[in-house]
């Protein structure tokens, strides 16, 4: 008999996930397909099984070549799955991160950052405008 896993703990274990809640929810926000059929996070792969995942506005394909139940290293984790997502979405998931992981500086000299200061920069960074709510009639 085949060995068999569920598809979120199979998404965790190869770190395709964070946590295993978050493949989880994946799944039940229909952005996980197992065999070009939407898979509940309870779904049973085996290997060989296409898994298609939509993050971000991506689409990534992978082939279960590998099962494991356990969360292992990156480099156990690589030989479980091939990844067989087409060039062009490759090419527009590289783009997409070109520029964006500059890291913040401070002048040379001025310290750490005052309790004022870091409220500040935190509600700078969390702060996102509601276009939602601005739009609605009262």
């Amino acid at each position: 008999m085949a060995e068999k896993v569920r598809i979120d703990k199979w998404l965790w274990s190869v770190r395709l996930f964070k946590s295993r809640t978050l493949a989880a929810d994946a799944c039940k926000a229909h952005k996980v397909r197992l065999n070009q059929q939407l898979a509940k996070a309870s779904a049973t792969v085996t290997e060989g099984d296409l898994i298609e995942i939509k993050r971000q506005g991506f689409n990534f394909l992978f082939r279960i070549d590998q099962l494991i139940k356990t969360r292992v290293s990156a480099v156990l984790a690589a030989p479980c799955y091939t990844n067989l997502t087409p060039e062009e979405e490759l090419n527009k998931y590289k783009n997409w991160f070109v520029g964006k992981a500059v890291p913040e500086t401070r002048d040379r000299g001025t310290g750490r950052p005052t309790k004022r200061e870091r409220r500040e920069i935190d509600g700078f960074k969390t702060t996102s405008f509601d276009f939602a709510s601005f739009w609605e009639e009262e």
